[in-house]
């Protein structure tokens, strides 16, 4: 956790965890790693200031925050690997499809 903290978003950027993929089903069967899809869900860690206003300078609010869930696009995003067992990503605010509640 104290490595996540050192990352700090730049203007209307999203820090996100994927969340994680399911290996096996509900009755115990183990599914194999090529058959298991890419997970479209994350969790939200750290968000930027938000984009520049051209007019003002001022930065406009990004619509998410901390702890949310959000729906990822399938391909996109910049990894972040801090260590051998996270898998970060950077997305830009216009690049998440949803939030989930």
């Amino acid at each position: 956790a104290a490595a996540i903290k050192k990352i700090i978003p730049m203007l209307d950027r999203i820090l996100v965890q994927r969340a994680e993929a399911l290996t096996t089903t509900k009755g115990g069967i183990v599914l194999p790693e090529k058959s298991v899809g890419k997970v479209l869900e994350g969790t939200v860690l750290a968000v930027g200031p938000g984009a520049r206003n051209a007019s003002n300078g001022s930065h406009v609010p990004i619509g998410v925050k901390e702890g949310d869930r959000v729906l990822l696009p399938e391909f996109g995003g910049t990894k972040v690997q801090l260590d051998e067992k996270k898998e970060l990503f950077l997305f830009r605010e216009s690049d998440i499809l949803a939030k989930l509640e």
